[in-house]
């Protein structure tokens, strides 16, 4: 029993306190949401602690893999990884809407009645350069500083561990200072997790109180079938990369610590929050430290399985909406090249909102007004979402580890 707890005491304590949590949203609402403030209390100090983390972690992990000659290979591979997996992820539900078309029950009128009233600034169209540019970089150093530009710093961070270990023996004790700063933050982070249980457990009963009513009417057709998809993805695809990467023994560990990030990950519907008790999973699986720490949170901004499925679905509804073909190679190239780069690339914008979702309707030729219809399945699809994209990034972490070669954890 002890060794069952030790093992699993934390994960329990979680899973109890954001089930206790979904049953005060459904049965209490008002209780629900007058726990509110501590959820924020327990994300806003997640939150704060990001930025600093990835940063040390990256950089860290960059000169740690120059230093033992493994940077281009471990690159290559991370590329190698995310591409496929995307790639299979936006075939997974092209399939799921083509077998089960999310509008065949569908009241068209009522949905687009239905968001008539909401306001929306049509804006430019957006150029995908441009895009680019501004989730890779920014225009000042302080906005480095917010978690909004999570991406930026990530490329910031990984040029400066670059020109940490370049620099030879003067960067000596920069990077001694990074890799002190990084083990301090671990352990601010695991600190501060012990509140875990009460924190998401508050957070998640507003969420629910709040958002339940989201899910009736014409898209819940849309939410069943992606909840579907979510699970055959998580259960079925994740594991056969496991099964490939590490075999049975590997497999097994990875069953045995998924679920911190997966309870994270749902209860907080955020991947950035969930990404240090992903990094400890992978850590846990196996995985050595300059993999899972550069992995993970490139994969965070990057990789993102849920994200791209989501897209997919997004695309798909718009163009069954408006009598357009989603079947034949050339209809499956266009929904999953923009389904990438909307998820991928789109999802990183600073301050975006609904970039992505503009940049779907620009490029694909719909009306500006079309973006509501979409927003409203990002919305409820979001949970399931980032249960994916945690999952595909330890996934990812694993396979890349696997790809680099043997090393030390």
């Amino acid at each position: 029993m002890s060794t069952f707890l030790k093992n699993y005491g934390a994960t329990l304590a979680l899973l109890a306190g954001i089930l206790l949590g979904a049953l005060c949203g459904v049965l209490w609402p008002d209780a629900a949401h007058a726990v509110k403030p501590v959820g924020d209390l327990f994300l806003n100090l997640i939150f704060v602690m990001i930025v600093p983390l990835v940063f040390f972690s990256i950089a860290g992990s960059i000169c740690g893999l120059r230093r033992g000659g493994m940077l281009g290979k471990v690159l290559l591979n991370v590329l190698a990884v995310f591409v496929g997996m995307s790639l299979v992820a936006a075939l997974v539900a092209w399939l799921g809407v083509s077998v089960y078309s999310p509008l065949e029950a569908a009241d068209r009128e009522g949905i687009l009645g239905g968001l008539a009233a909401a306001e929306m600034d049509s804006g430019a169209a957006i150029r995908p350069v441009d895009a680019i540019v501004n989730a890779l970089t920014v225009s000042d150093f302080w906005l480095l500083l917010s978690k909004e530009h999570l991406l930026a710093l990530i490329v910031f961070a990984a040029l400066f561990g670059y020109a940490v270990c370049a620099a030879g023996e003067k960067g000596q004790a920069m990077e001694q200072f990074i890799h002190s700063g990084s083990e301090v933050m671990v352990r601010m982070m695991r600190t501060v997790m012990v509140a875990a249980p009460l924190g998401l457990g508050c957070y998640f009963a507003d969420m629910i109180a709040s958002v339940g009513s989201q899910l009736l009417g014409g898209y819940l057709r849309v939410f069943l079938l992606y909840l579907a998809l979510t699970l055959v993805y998580f259960f079925v695809i994740n594991s056969l990369y496991v099964l490939a990467a590490r075999g049975r023994e590997g497999l097994r560990s990875y069953w045995q610590h998924i679920w911190d990030p997966a309870a994270t990950a749902v209860a907080t519907a955020s991947s950035a929050a969930t990404m240090p008790v992903a990094i400890g999973a992978a850590r846990r699986m196996g995985v050595s430290a300059p993999i899972a720490e550069s992995v993970i949170p490139l994969g965070t901004n990057i990789h993102k399985d849920g994200s791209v499925m989501g897209a997919v679905f997004k695309i798909v509804f718009l163009m069954l909406l408006c009598a357009r073909p989603t079947a034949g190679l050339g209809a499956l190239g266009l929904i999953v090249g923009v389904a990438l780069l909307e998820a991928v690339v789109l999802g990183a914008v600073p301050g975006g909102g609904m970039a992505g979702e503009i940049f779907i309707c620009s490029v694909l030729g719909f009306s500006p007004e079309m973006v509501g219809v979409i927003v409203v399945i990002g919305t409820i699809i979001d949970i399931p979402a980032t249960l994916l994209n945690v999952g595909g990034n330890v996934v990812g972490a694993i396979l890349v580890d696997r790809l680099s070669g043997p090393k030390e954890s």
